[in-house]
């Protein structure tokens, strides 16, 4: 992504300079949080060379990316949404609470309020805040694709640490995602409180349906 996308130029001339971008990452782990990330980038400066939606990066490209970004941002906050609020909300709905808890923190850290959200996918109903919204976006717009790496660098370093915590399920190598060794380590050593119990058995009837 060599620069501002049109969609962004037309944003900051209709509405104001300070756009946010907003993405998240962990729709589809097994285990851990979503985390989503809201960025301002500023107007007046070139786009970072080499920033593009983060599954199309290297991890080590993440990494060097999102340093940079972090040094750029004008300000960057977090949400989560907990894999026991995933059970009890749905997927959908916990995505969306992330979402708002990055927003609700990133006036403060701005230093006034932004002129306007740009988010990735589809419109979020129970968002709460105007915007909007682009299919791809962490493709096509440069603020959301750094919000994306931003979000994928943190969720991954969380999910590197309870790692630690819990070896068995190797989430230093799939950072949650089904892979056969999590769910070899699911069937003998059972959930732990970070497993998202409503997708682990969803995995489980369609892994018994192979067999």
């Amino acid at each position: 992504m060599a620069r501002w996308s049109p969609i962004e130029r037309d944003l900051r001339a209709q509405f104001g300079t300070h756009i946010v971008g907003v993405d998240e990452v962990g729709r589809g782990p097994l285990a851990g949080p979503v985390v989503a990330c809201a960025i301002v980038m500023p107007h007046d400066r070139r786009a970072i060379a080499g920033v593009n939606d983060s599954k199309q990066l290297t991890a080590e490209t993440r990494e060097r990316l999102a340093v940079l970004i972090r040094a750029h941002a004008l300000a960057i906050s977090f949400g989560a949404a907990s894999a026991r609020e995933v059970d009890r909300i749905n997927i959908y709905h916990a995505t969306a609470l992330a979402m708002r808890r990055a927003l609700a923190r990133i006036e403060p850290r701005l230093g006034c309020a932004p002129n306007h959200v740009l988010v990735d996918g589809k419109p979020f109903k129970s968002l709460g805040v105007v915007h909007t919204a682009v299919v791809k976006g962490d493709a096509k717009c440069y603020a959301i694709a750094c919000a994306s790496i931003v979000a994928k660098v943190t969720r991954d370093r969380l999910m590197h640490a309870l790692a630690r915590r819990y070896p068995a399920y190797a989430w230093e190598r799939n950072v949650g995602y089904g892979t056969m060794q999590h769910m070899s380590a699911l069937a003998e050593h059972g959930l732990t409180p970070h497993h998202r119990r409503s997708f682990c058995l969803d995995e489980q009837v369609t892994l018994d349906a192979l067999l």
